[in-house]
């Protein structure tokens, strides 16, 4: 099983290079699923109904988010109407939509795709990531009733999503690190068959600061009073960045993973040159 996910979709930018780059690289390297994290597609905080259609309709099957989900007003709807628009597993119980779905591929795979979110340094009351994918997981086997795991951890810290991943390694497929905007270069698969990177990185402009017009961030780490703190993502052309991995279809373990970094400025690596 061939999957492609690409980290933070960040603004406009982001968002038009991904509807834009998909579709190829779906035929080109004849992908069976690819997942985006699409929490900050929407003018940089948020997602709405329109940005999940074209986001869908471009050929992506799964859409994951993060602390920034139910930020657009008004689109609270999205998480119930789309089976396969994920908002964190471990937010509280009472929370609208989903942290998990099962997704088909067109070969009939089933592949279960989890969204958790970190305790450390977020700003909402979650319960712990760890018993929550736990608690989870009872229902599934790798190998057995799917046939695939992959996770979208929505982190702050190395540390956290490293965690989880040695905590999971055998039991999942991959654990893949969101949030901070920044690939790391620690892409690997453990000892158990699960691949792991502390963050994909986002899809956007890094002529910013994490996507955000440069002037604005430097400005919150320069002064006390800022009138307006809205942060604009920053508009030029835009990097994709994400992780390539390729699946055993019988043990659900991790046989090959490559970073995905496409795009005019940082060094790119794509798995198909």
């Amino acid at each position: 099983m061939k999957l492609l996910f690409l980290g933070d979709i960040m603004g406009s930018t982001g968002r038009e290079a991904v509807l834009r780059q998909v579709p190829i690289w779906r035929r080109e390297w004849a992908l069976d699923a690819v997942i985006v994290n699409g929490e900050n597609a929407v003018n940089g905080k948020g997602i709405n109904r329109e940005t999940v259609q074209k986001l869908l309709a471009a050929g992506i099957d799964v859409i994951t988010t993060g602390n920034h989900a139910f930020d657009v007003k008004g689109e609270i709807s999205c998480f119930e109407d789309f089976p396969t628009l994920l908002r964190p597993l471990n937010f509280l119980p009472r929370t609208p939509g989903r942290g998990s779905c099962i997704f088909t591929t067109a070969h009939g795979q089933k592949m279960l795709i989890i969204n958790p979110i970190a305790q450390l340094f977020m700003p909402q009351m979650v319960n712990s990531p760890f018993y929550a994918v736990d608690d989870l997981l009872r229902q599934y086997t790798l190998g057995g009733n799917v046939n695939a795991i992959f996770l979208d951890f929505h982190t702050e810290t190395t540390a956290e999503v490293q965690a989880l991943a040695w905590h999971l390694d055998g039991r999942v497929s991959s654990v893949i690190g969101t949030h901070t905007h920044v690939p790391t270069a620690d892409t690997m698969i453990l000892p158990g068959g699960t691949a792991f990177q502390s963050d994909a990185g986002m899809c956007g402009d890094y002529m910013s600061v994490l996507g955000v017009m440069h002037p604005r961030a430097i400005e919150t780490f320069t002064n006390n009073y800022i009138a307006d703190r809205k942060m604009e993502p920053a508009k030029g052309p835009a990097t994709l960045c994400g992780v390539y991995l390729e699946i055993h279809d019988t043990t659900g373990k991790c046989t090959r993973v490559e970073p995905v970094r496409f795009g005019p400025h940082l060094i790119n690596t794509v798995p198909f040159a």
